[in-house]
């Protein structure tokens, strides 16, 4: 990053020495290493919160991406049940215009006069639907 090399630092340290004495030097250096390790964790823990920011970011995206394919699906499974829905309807039509003339007791009249569904209806109950 800065480019020191050896020579450099044998410079800054006789200046150091020169500037500072021999009594203080001891104590000045390892309050500078002190505050580069400070320095090193802060900038560490910077680094990792935005590596986090950055991943929530990326699992936001992938959530609306998911949410948006569901949507999707979801939209494609009601038109084809609609569909499906539709070709029923048309198929039992013309069945339900044939079952308008009654061909067999109802089941209310089935309930009435006492028989079982599914049973054979009395006579009385035929009688009733063959009179209407």
């Amino acid at each position: 990053m800065f480019d020191v090399g050896l020579t450099e630092l044998m410079v800054i340290a006789v200046v150091a020495l020169v500037v500072i004495g021999p009594e203080r030097l001891p104590k000045v250096a390892r309050t500078a290493g002190l505050l580069l390790g400070r320095l090193q964790r802060y900038v560490s823990d910077v680094k990792a919160d935005i590596n986090r920011e950055m991943q929530l970011d990326e699992l936001k995206k992938m959530q609306q991406q998911m949410t948006d394919q569901v949507k999707g699906l979801e939209a494609s499974v009601t038109h084809e049940m609609r569909e499906v829905e539709s070709s029923v309807n048309k198929a039992i039509e013309p069945l339900a215009t044939d079952a308008a003339v009654p061909s067999a007791p109802t089941l209310e009249a089935a309930v009435e006069s006492g028989a079982a569904p599914g049973a054979e209806p009395a006579p009385a109950v035929i009688a009733e639907t063959t009179k209407s």
